[in-house]
């Protein structure tokens, strides 16, 4: 693969149609996992289309994310969070501060985790990220919904990452070992309309980068994402029907020693006036992989900027600092 110079600081977020990366042509896989690698080094950031998930399961997915925020408080509350370090159930406004020093975010949630596979999750860090999913009643067809949107995202998420190891010149299934059972957070979120009262900087969701290895976002039509760029300046990222908009997590900077980026965003929701809706997937190889330098992006001197450790030690860091989980 030829050097990649990024030109200037990005003022857009790139658009990449998967088509030919499921060709069995190699040569087609390789000329998409090259638009992968520009957008994973000018932003970390981009749409995909083409990417395999049927509109109609889309279209599912908003009907039954707006109907379960929908749903009586006291509803939501009976699939509540354990505590901030259980990752499923319904999460209430204002319980996650994603920009540290900030007020709370001005969101609620409703995360389902992977579950595990038999001899998995044998400690009690790892059972916070794979475990049985807490169903609402009252909202009949909502876990087939759920559970037939969880399996087409994990297989994207797979062959997202067969594409990033292409993109940084390594075997498409060289992440495979630790994708056999990955982790994964499928997260329906709720925005309301920005209230009158709210304190300064307090957003839908702080500014902030995201922890894992890739995002892959689900957003309606009301829009509000934003992405900084290496110029501190504030990207629109707007909706693009029947799309994915995926993200680099910091754990893909670890792999790469920076090359890489997990850029900082947020959501604002201060002025359609409208309720946002979105469904966001962080998708990591299982709990216990070892995350280290790539043998592609080891520096030709010294040692790699990070220190290697596994998915959960990374993750569960990132948990404690914003839930104040022990």
């Amino acid at each position: 693969m030829i050097i990649y110079t990024p030109p200037k600081p990005a003022d857009s977020i790139p658009l990449i149609n998967l088509a030919d990366s499921f060709s069995p042509d190699l040569e087609k896989r390789k000329a998409v996992a090259w638009e992968i690698h520009k957008a994973c080094r000018d932003i970390g950031f981009f749409y995909v289309e083409n990417h395999g998930v049927p509109d109609a399961l889309l279209v599912g997915q908003f009907d039954f994310v707006r109907r379960f925020f929908a749903l009586p408080m006291e509803t939501k509350e009976a699939v509540g969070l354990k505590d901030s370090a259980w990752l499923r159930g319904y999460e209430a406004m204002k319980r996650q501060t994603l920009d540290l020093g900030s007020p709370p975010d001005l969101k609620e949630s409703y995360m389902l985790s992977s579950e595990p596979a038999e001899g998995e999750a044998s400690t009690e860090q790892a059972r916070r990220h794979q475990g049985e999913n807490p169903w609402p009643d009252g909202l009949p067809g909502f876990k087939d919904q759920m559970l037939a949107y969880t399996d087409h995202i994990v297989k994207l998420g797979k062959h997202l990452m067969a594409c990033l190891a292409l993109s940084l010149d390594l075997d498409e299934d060289f992440f495979a070992a630790g994708l056999q059972d990955p982790s994964h957070t499928v997260r329906l979120l709720h925005y309301p309309p920005h209230p009158e009262n709210a304190e300064f900087n307090q957003l839908g969701a702080g500014a902030h980068t995201d922890w894992g290895a890739i995002t892959m976002l689900l957003q309606d039509r009301v829009g509000g994402l934003e992405v900084q760029n290496a110029q501190g300046e504030w990207i629109r990222a707007d909706p693009i029907p029947g799309t994915f908009i995926i993200n680099l997590g910091d754990m893909i900077r670890r792999w790469t020693n920076d090359l890489y980026h997990s850029n900082r965003h947020r959501v604002l929701n201060n002025a359609s006036g409208l309720d946002r809706y979105s469904v966001a997937t962080f998708f990591n190889p299982n709990y216990f992989y070892r995350v280290e330098c790539l043998p592609t992006c080891r520096p030709a001197t010294g040692e790699p900027i990070y220190a290697p450790c596994t998915v959960g030690e990374h993750t569960d860091e990132m948990y404690r600092l914003t839930y104040g989980i022990a």
